[in-house]
């Protein structure tokens, strides 16, 4: 009794050692970033963030993603951040779309956290803090441009592997049947809805746990029958949403083909640090095992499944499968609920070989912790040296800053692609770009959103001069913009982030129709790369009868008669 009086002393004087106030503190942070008006700096591939502003225009004109536009990935993504464009509409795109998740992962988390802060709030808190900390930033575990920025791509990635954190955790330390199934069915209905590659990954997860008993197959089959009835209601109230969606999926699986051996060699190759030690540790434990097997080779492979090395190699292999369909994400964060498995397991154990997997968990979970704090702390300190851009007329999706040297190098390489197009043009016809790696380069994004603030003043002055409003405009590039600044209604049936190699479909009659409708298409030239130049041939049929209008130095428009 007098123990359990001082524990709750203890407990009163140490707020901080529960989940509840580090909830609340992470709350209050990602509100305060939602209402402010802040700048962040500019990273790789930021038009990625400008698709979720396409996507929440497209929803708020009454458009449904998949049926009205092919998506390359699930629904939800593009509906959380249209909601938070309007409950927040001076919130950050690149805070708003990293963020998105949280009204379905927070709670989830915290049904887990709790749930194990019965039995130990040190546990809970292990499982809560890594969460908070890789959710907490735009930031992805892999570097693709060497100065400091908050990512803007890989959004739905970093949900996929925080969804996959909690899977993994829930697998790990739930043992209520109710409360398994239920979480199961949760995050199984999001990972579908979010991207499908992320639900194949939990369902190699969740096999594994029937196989190995930690979750009984009627359990199992329970939530997989919640998961299909929630599908079967959103699919009926949408008008064939989840229907459309899968026949998408179809579509993606036809353009995205090769082997898949090579995607698990470049996942080994960039994210070594991780799987590397993993492997070691691996094969460590496996050794540890045979040294104490039982008799029977049989007993030892059942043990060896169900242990903590078990669930270690089918966690390599989901994650390195889903990472295989990725650019951008925190890698293997989903490792870490069962390395503390392993870490609780080995602490105790009086074994000759502690001190070498003691360290190799660490070395394992460490490079994610490391990379992520490193490449935030270098984005946030370097940005008070920052420039803003001058891009009055692209609203919040301007509020980046960039190095003094890019800031100045912009409107310079701007005004240089203009003069020199047909050298671009030239190259684009060889397949070659600008730079190999033009699309990761931060300074390629600073113009590209110079040249988007071009086009929308051209557009509006042309409109003033020839006293015309457009009804809309499609833009032959990957991102679709215009739309969203200029507050007019997107055609149709057209993709959404076009990726000629991964994400564009053949023309068809809706789409083609829905263009003819449209009063303007741009083509956007500074530069001109291959994949601008392959968008362009793609939809040239769409631009016949219409006639072509020098709107700028950097962008054609042509114009419905």
């Amino acid at each position: 009794m007098a123990a359990a009086t001082a524990a709750k002393v203890l407990v009163a004087a140490r707020p901080w050692a529960g989940p509840a106030i580090w909830l609340a503190a992470f709350l209050a942070f990602v509100l305060a970033g939602l209402l402010l008006p802040l700048r962040l700096p500019l990273g790789s591939y930021y038009w990625d963030t400008a698709v979720y502003l396409d996507a929440a225009q497209r929803i708020r004109e009454g458009q449904v993603p998949n049926i009205d536009f092919f998506a390359p990935v699930g629904p939800l993504g593009y509906y959380l951040v249209a909601g938070l464009d309007r409950l927040f509409p001076n919130a950050h795109p690149l805070l708003a779309a990293n963020w998105s998740l949280l009204p379905i992962a927070l709670p989830l988390l915290a049904i887990l956290v709790f749930h194990v802060a019965q039995h130990s709030r040190g546990l809970a808190l292990a499982l809560l803090l890594p969460f908070l900390l890789f959710a907490s930033l735009p930031i992805n575990l892999h570097e693709v441009y060497p100065l400091p920025g908050f990512d803007g791509y890989g959004h739905y990635n970093r949900h996929v592997a925080l969804l996959l954190y909690i899977l993994i955790a829930v697998l790990m330390f739930v043992r209520e049947r109710a409360l398994t199934i239920w979480l199961v069915a949760a995050l199984m209905l999001t990972l579908f809805l979010v991207k499908v590659t992320g639900a194949v990954a939990g369902v190699m997860l969740v096999g594994y746990a029937v196989l190995t008993a930690r979750m009984r197959l009627r359990d199992a089959c329970l939530a997989a029958v919640a998961v299909i009835g929630a599908l079967a209601i959103v699919d009926l109230a949408s008008g064939g949403l989840i229907r459309a969606y899968i026949d998408d999926i179809l579509t993606l699986l036809k353009l995205n083909t090769g082997a898949l051996l090579p995607r698990f060699l470049t996942v080994a190759s960039f994210k070594f640090e991780v799987v590397g030690p993993t492997l070691v540790l691996i094969g460590l434990l496996v050794y540890s095992s045979w040294q104490a097997r039982p008799a029977g080779l049989l007993s030892w492979l059942r043990e060896l499944a169900i242990s903590p090395v078990g669930w270690l190699a089918i966690g390599l292999l989901a994650l390195t499968f889903f990472e295989t369909q990725n650019t951008g994400s925190l890698e293997f964060i989903g490792l870490w609920p069962i390395l503390l498995v392993l870490l609780l397991d080995w602490r105790r154990r009086n074994d000759s070989l502690r001190p070498v997997v003691m360290l190799l968990i660490c070395v394992v979970a460490a490079p994610s912790a490391v990379n992520f704090i490193e490449r935030s702390a270098r984005a946030a300190l370097g940005a008070p040296t920052y420039l803003p851009l001058a891009v009055d007329n692209v609203g919040k999706l301007g509020r980046v800053s960039v190095k003094p040297e890019i800031a100045e190098r912009a409107p310079i390489m701007l005004q240089h692609y203009a003069r020199h197009q047909p050298a671009y043009a030239d190259l684009a016809a060889t397949g070659q770009k600008p730079s190999v790696t033009l699309y990761s380069e931060i300074d390629h994004h600073a113009i590209w959103l110079l040249e988007v603030e071009q086009g929308i003043a051209a557009i509006k002055a042309w409109e003033h001069a020839n006293r015309r409003e457009l009804n809309g405009v499609f833009t032959l590039d990957f991102v679709d913009i215009m739309n969203r600044l200029l507050d007019r209604r997107p055609p149709r049936h057209v993709p959404i982030g076009i990726d000629p190699k991964r994400s564009n479909p053949q023309l068809e009659a809706q789409m083609i129709e829905s263009l003819h409708r449209t009063d303007a298409i741009l083509a956007p030239k500074c530069p001109l790369t291959s994949i601008r130049a392959t968008i362009f041939k793609h939809f040239a049929q769409t631009l016949e009868g219409r006639s072509k209008v020098a709107l700028a130095p950097c962008w054609d428009m042509y114009l419905k008669p």
